[in-house]
């Protein structure tokens, strides 16, 4: 059966950190590049990190239904997840694993129901997503500001996950996360 493993999670509380951590440790796993109209952050490389579309060409995608799910974030600042993308890794024989909002996520697991593991990473506390924000130093503190507020308000959805990993001790959250996905790849 083909699967997916979903990690979702208000911006700063770690996911990407964890996402790459079972790409190193579950070699039967490749990620799904997503679409964005973001610019690139930091040393973010197109291909790699995203696919970086114009609004315009993003709204093209969504005519042709080339998505298997977006969402208009903020204005004009859509993130999706392209069929093809998960057709090309599943002729590959390997897992698809997503880091997406939580929004997206939730699509994702409605979408692959019970081919899919979610995964909503919590961060410690809301203060503590702000100061790793605020630390990371890729956005202004407006931009902050919002990720703060859209956090607080995402952390009300983690029980549309199938497990919630509270990432406030980081070695801790790899190991809760490593048994989960073999559980789930053994299934």
């Amino acid at each position: 059966m083909n699967k997916v493993i979903i990690f979702s999670a208000p911006s700063g509380s770690g996911k990407t950190t964890l996402v790459k951590y079972c790409l190193e440790t579950f070699p039967q796993l490749a990620f799904s590049v997503s679409c964005t109209t973001r610019a690139p952050r930091g040393s973010e490389k197109d291909g790699i990190d995203y696919h970086f579309l114009t609004p315009d060409q993003f709204r093209a995608r969504i005519a042709e239904e080339a998505f298997v799910e977006f969402e208009e974030v903020y204005t004009d600042k859509y993130y999706g997840t392209l069929k093809s993308e998960v057709a090309d890794i599943w002729s590959r024989g390997s897992v698809v694993i997503f880091d997406v909002d939580v929004k997206g996520g939730i699509s994702l697991k409605k979408y692959f129901g019970e081919k899919a593991l979610s995964i909503f990473i919590m961060p410690p506390s809301v203060a503590e997503l702000e100061r790793r924000l605020t630390s990371r130093a890729t956005d202004d503190a407006e931009t902050i500001r919002t990720r703060v507020a859209k956090a607080a308000e995402e952390i009300g959805f983690q029980s549309e996950f199938d497990k919630t990993v509270i990432n406030d001790d980081l070695d801790a959250a790899k190991t809760e996360i490593k048994t989960l996905i073999e559980n789930f790849l053994a299934s």
